[in-house]
């Protein structure tokens, strides 16, 4: 490349070496391009005006075309056998315009472009062109630099740098511009050359007119075009190309456009087996010390340590359905990082989660005995432990880039000559020095290595930050160099040593270390760089590459791993489309699935199904081998990317019934905002749980977590297009899975719109015949199992309704359903029911026309019972109970007026029961008690019997009005077994008011009357069927009864009395409660005294006595017992013999 006289004394180049024509030559040393473009730019005010800077991809681009421009037209003296090429050429000229004309244009080139004897004036300019080179004189040889001289000055493209060989001089002064026509005259007369057969001035001048604003274009140009004329220049092109593409790339924030994953029918299959507990996972990540800082908030006390975690952070994930924790930054940090946080503005800032000075457990955290000791508590409650490893790299300040600098990729000088590492040293180490780059502070630049110095030996080297080449390196990181086969065993002994301590590991960045991806990256293969700054110039030929690179480091890791610690689960944060090479190829359990997050977040809903149809129909086993999030650590939370309405529970929803490992980030489950970096010691915002957000996981995600075995695999998942009139809408998606006899499907809609449609066929899936794959189809009523000519019943466990759906319809029509803005079904608890004689599925299919109810089996029974149901509410409602407590003492009208729908009632449970008894008996012996209730209190008072016993009886009376409701609710429905049979009647009551389901009417009327809580309600419901059951259990009482039997035995083996009772073993010891037994006898002695009183009776007034006597002793022996089941039975049994 020609430099002008006044371009050399302007920036000062005399330090770079000129040929003897005073031309530049790189020879595809980029290191001395930089070099040289430092010393331009330094001449120029960047500050003011930074667009004036001279980018070295593009300086030496143009320059290799100045060189190859030269080569070209020496190959075409040798192609062409003529050495005397530019003889002839200016014999030409000289006949043409005179020779000395020709000299004095030539000696004006010299003047203005000159080597450095005329320079440094060490010769007379007349006298070195008459000097001889190579058999030539230099007025002859020169003339050479005529056409690459025009030929710049002629590229539209070479314009930014016309001030180093502007020619515009010469035009003016020489007949330059004649002499260039000629020459262009001449070669039209030579033998034609190149790919095209052109005039040689021709070839030259092709790619600037090709394409004239574009070094980089003209450059592919050539390498595509010239091939065989490049010989080694080809290689250099490659090179400059990836510089190009280093320098044009944009390194930004952020990530860049999800693409279809497509695969490869060239990647063998060598997939790991999984273990049984790996579907099965459900992970939820954690920064260790954010949560530390959380949980000392949450607890009220201090937190600091692995082993302080307390066991009830522990329970409560498990019973949200989380059965692995992703524990995120437990590893001895580099203090360095720390610093270079700090020093960049954060001083509460902790080094980086990623900047490992080595594989000990950190001592802040408790170190090894602290992880073991949550380890082993975690497991008691079902929870493995993940962690991650960090290959790619190890800390800026690491044992290994003190012990071994030799095992990271570096070089013995800056690849950049305007590095500058004038800081302070971060090495903690009297012998090492490690300084990071001076533009860091400013922010000024990002540069791509650190600078490692060896004070005991004067040992220098610049060892490059780990890097992925998508945005600006880890600055506090050091990147490993796997080309050395020691480092990768050094790699994998760690890895080895992790799987010891968790059985969930996370290798981040593992897409790095790919063989393709690494040399890429870091070795790149000519033409294929671009990824890092300053490693194109460091490329190496594949050939090279893979010889040092024998085999995939992953696989090499995944075999060690399954012949050491099989039961190890292997996880991969792998991208760039790698994800079914991971786990297909290279054997790796899991792998992230990024496309999830960022599709489904921008509603690329369409490029989403074709990810997973593409991968169902290449091997259906990759898509279970996915790592399903909503936010990783280094992106935005859940929150911020999918809101906290229906959208995000449609996604959540997704991510936790799709085959694959559900991930939960760090805060998503509370609705955290904040972003917590890797160096956060603690929270910096103030949240509080969003507690609708969290409660509505409780309802509606945690259920589903604990359905995993069912969603989990692809054995029998099917993803189904949604048809909407004539094309398939891709923003619903709908897909089934199975397993024995449990079916799912799910829906969800992620737009904001409503549409409707039908769900029938589901998407293409290879399956394996012997060697081959097939792609096949299946209907949804093959994916769910759904026999001819039956109704199937299934819930939604969104909303909690059921439904019934013909299978028929199913199987012809498919799956109607209507949809609207983000909404999601998950079906489950599919039952198959075949209609009897009385057709009551159709008419409740008829009945419901679609819509879904909380019970289908109780809607059914509605339908079923209804004439008996109408009767029995027209008696049991709050309205008419209420009416008959007002009016008390004076209900007799009213009760009349309930006699008659009791006994419309009687006649209806008649004929339900299929009896041929009377009712007026069971008539007359409700309104008789009803009766007695509203005057229980005279009746009291007129029993001949003593006044103290009088005052007992008085205490065991309805307390209060709900009490009273409570004895009304029993009378209705106490003697409903007489209809069918007199013996046992208690117990055939009892079946009838499950079979009738009566109970949720009964239930109407309790909650009506008492504001309490479920709990409470429930608890009078119990006891009113307990009562029911054992309403005769002092019916053997008489007057010549010395020893009453043992009728307590027979109340503590009940199971529903054993539940009221609230039975319960603590340390191998049977309790009941004490509260419930008195609750219990007082009721039991009040309903024996309803039944037993009669004011002419003296068998009536001694059984109630004796009652009463009775169960004074039994609460007296439960007190003696201390509410011990064994003890009180024991006493009980004693107090008969003694």
């Amino acid at each position: 490349m020609k430099l002008s006289r006044d371009a050399r004394q302007k920036y000062d180049l005399e330090e770079f070496e000129f040929n003897e024509k005073g031309n530049i030559e790189f020879n595809g040393d980029i290191y001395s391009v930089r070099l040289f473009v430092q010393k331009l730019n330094q001449k120029k005010d960047l500050i003011n005006y930074p667009e004036l800077a001279i980018k070295v991809a593009q300086f030496n681009g143009m320059a290799l075309i100045w060189e190859i421009n030269n080569d070209i037209i020496e190959l075409y003296k040798q192609e062409t056998d003529n050495d005397s090429l530019f003889k002839e050429l200016y014999d030409h000229l000289s006949l043409k315009f005179g020779e000395k004309i020709v000299v004095e244009t030539t000696k004006r080139l010299v003047e203005n472009f000159p080597p450095d004897q005329i320079l440094k004036n060490k010769v007379p300019i007349e006298d070195f062109l008459e000097e001889k080179a190579k058999n030539y004189e230099n007025k002859v040889n020169y003339l050479n630099e005529f056409v690459n001289l025009w030929t710049a000055n002629e590229n539209p493209s070479f314009s930014p740098y016309l001030e180093f060989f502007d020619d515009a001089s010469l035009e003016k002064k020489t007949e330059y511009t004649q002499i260039i026509e000629e020459i262009d005259s001449f070669f039209e007369a030579k033998p034609r050359f190149g790919p095209n057969n052109q005039n040689l001035f021709e070839l030259l001048r092709e790619p600037a007119l090709e394409f004239p604003h574009s070094i980089r274009e003209q450059l592919e140009y050539m390498s595509q075009n010239w091939g065989r004329l490049l010989g080694n220049n080809l290689y250099k092109i490659l090179t400059a190309l990836d510089l190009i593409r280093e320098e044009e790339q944009f390194r930004g924030l952020g990530p860049g456009e999800s693409l279809v994953y497509e695969y490869d029918q060239l990647e063998y299959e060598n997939f790991t087996p999984d273990k049984e507990w790996m579907p099965k996972v459900v992970m939820i990540a954690k920064n260790v010390f954010v949560w530390l800082a959380q949980l000392s908030k949450k607890y009220q006390r201090s937190i600091n340590t692995l082993d302080e975690i307390p066991n009830e952070e522990l329970e409560q994930l498990k019973r949200w359905g989380f059965n692995a924790i992703w524990l995120i930054g437990v590893w001895e940090r580099s203090q360095a990082s720390k610093t270079i946080k700090q020093w960049c503005g954060n001083p509460e800032a902790e080094a980086s989660a990623y900047s490992i000075y080595d594989y000990n457990i950190a001592y802040e955290l408790g170190g090894y005995e602290a992880l073991m000791n949550l380890k082993r508590r975690a497991w008691e409650y079902g929870i493995r432990l993940a962690s991650d490893m960090v290959p790619n790299h190890m800390g800026i300040v690491s044992k290994w880039t003190i012990e071994h600098p030799e095992w990271f990729i570096a070089l013995p000088y800056p690849p950049f000559p305007s590095y500058n590492y004038s800081g302070e040293n971060l090495s903690g180490n009297l012998d090492i020095g490690i300084y990071i780059e001076d533009k860091y502070f400013t922010r000024s630049d990002a540069a791509v290595t650190f600078k490692r110095y060896d004070f005991r030996n004067g040992d220098e080297r610049y060892i490059y930050h780990g890097n992925d080449g998508t945005s600006f390196p880890w600055n506090d990181t050091a990147q490993l160099n796997f080309l050395n086969p020691d480092v990768r065993e050094k790699v994998i002994q760690m890895i080895l040593h992790v799987s010891r301590l968790f059985p969930i590991i996370r290798f981040d960045a593992a897409m790095t270390l790919t063989r393709k991806h690494y040399q890429r990256l870091w070795f790149p293969e000519p033409g294929t760089g671009g990824a890092i700054p300053s490693r194109a110039e460091h490329g190496m030929p594949r050939a090279e590459f893979l010889e040092a690179f024998p085999h995939e480091f992953w696989r090499e890791v995944v075999d060690r791993i399954n012949d050491k610690n099989p039961d190890t689960l292997l996880l991969a944060e792998a991208f760039w489309l790698l994800e079914g090479f991971f786990v297909r190829t290279l054997g790796m359990h899991r792998v992230y699935n990024s496309a999830f997050m960022n599709m489904l977040r921008d509603e690329d809903n369409a490029k989403y199904r074709a990810v997973i149809r593409n991968t169902i129909e290449f091997d259906p086993k990759i898509l279970k081998r996915f790592v399903n999030f909503m936010n990783n650590p280094d992106e935005e939370t859940a929150i911020k990317q999918f809101g906290h309405g229906d959208k995000y529970f449609g996604i959540c929803t997704l991510m936790v019934t799709m085959p694959g490992l559900p991930m939960f980030g760090h805060g998503q489950v509370e609705g955290y905002h904040e972003k917590y970096g890797m160096e956060y010691r603690k929270p910096y915002w103030n949240e509080e749980i969003n507690q609708g957000l969290l409660q509505h996981h409780k309802d509606t995600i945690f259920p589903l977590l604990k359905k995993r075995y069912l969603f989990s695999e692809v054995k029998n998942f099917l993803i189904y297009d949604f048809w909407t009139g004539n094309y398939v809408n891709e923003d619903v998606f709908a897909y089934s899975n199975s397993i024995n006899n449990e079916r799912a499907l799910v829906i969800y809609h992620n737009k904001y719109r409503e549409t409707k449609g039908f769900i029938k066929s589901s998407v293409g899936f290879s399956v394996k015949i012997g060697d081959e794959s097939i792609i096949i189809q299946k209907t949804l009523s093959e994916g769910l199992d759904l026999p001819p000519d039956a109704y199937c019943i299934f819930k939604d466990y969104v909303s909690g309704l059921e439904y019934i759906r013909r299978t028929n319809d199913l199987r012809e029509k498919g799956f109607y359903i209507e949809l609207k803005a983000y909404q999601r079904f998950v079906f489950m608890d599919f039952q198959i029911v075949y209609d009897n004689e009385f057709f009551h599925y159709a008419q409740l299919y008829d009945l419901l026309a679609g819509k879904g109810v909380y019970n289908i089996k109780e809607t059914l029974q509605e339908m079923v019972f209804k004439p008996l149901i109408q009767p029995f509410k027209e008696i049991i409602n709050p309205n008419t109970i209420s009416e008959l407590i007002s009016y008390g003492n004076n209900a007799r009208k009213l009760l009349r007026k309930i006699g008659k729908s009791l006994n419309k009632f009687l006649k209806e449970a008649k004929k339900y029961s299929a009896s041929k008894g009377e009712i007026t008996s069971i008539e007359a012996e409700i309104l008789d008690k009803l009766h007695l209730i509203f005057n229980l209190n005279t009746v009291v008072q007129n029993i001949h019997v003593s006044s103290s016993l009088n005052k007992e009886i008085s205490d065991f009376l309805p307390k209060n009005k709900f009490e009273k409701v409570v004895l009304i609710c029993w009378v209705f429905v106490h003697n409903l077994g007489k209809l069918t049979d007199l013996r046992n009647y208690e117990l055939r009551t009892r079946s009838l008011i499950d079979d009738w389901h009566l109970s949720k009417y009964l239930q109407i009327v309790l909650k009506s009357f008492n504001s309490g809580t479920d709990d409470e309600i429930a608890e009078k419901l119990s006891l009113i069927k307990i009562l029911v059951k054992h309403q005769n259990i002092f019916s053997a009482i008489s007057l010549s009864d010395n020893i009453e039997p043992s009728y307590i035995v027979v109340l503590m083996s009940d199971p529903e009395v054993q539940q009221f009772l609230n039975f319960n073993r603590f340390q191998d010891v049977l309790w009941f409660s004490a509260e419930r037994v008195k609750m219990l006898m007082r009721w039991l002695f009040l309903i024996t005294f309803l039944k037993s009183i009669d004011l002419k009776d003296e068998l009536g007034l001694s059984k109630i006595d004796k009652t009463l006597r009775s169960i004074k002793k039994w609460l007296k022996i439960a007190d003696q017992s201390g509410y011990q089941v064994q003890k009180f039975l024991e006493l009980e049994k004693n107090s008969k013999l003694s």
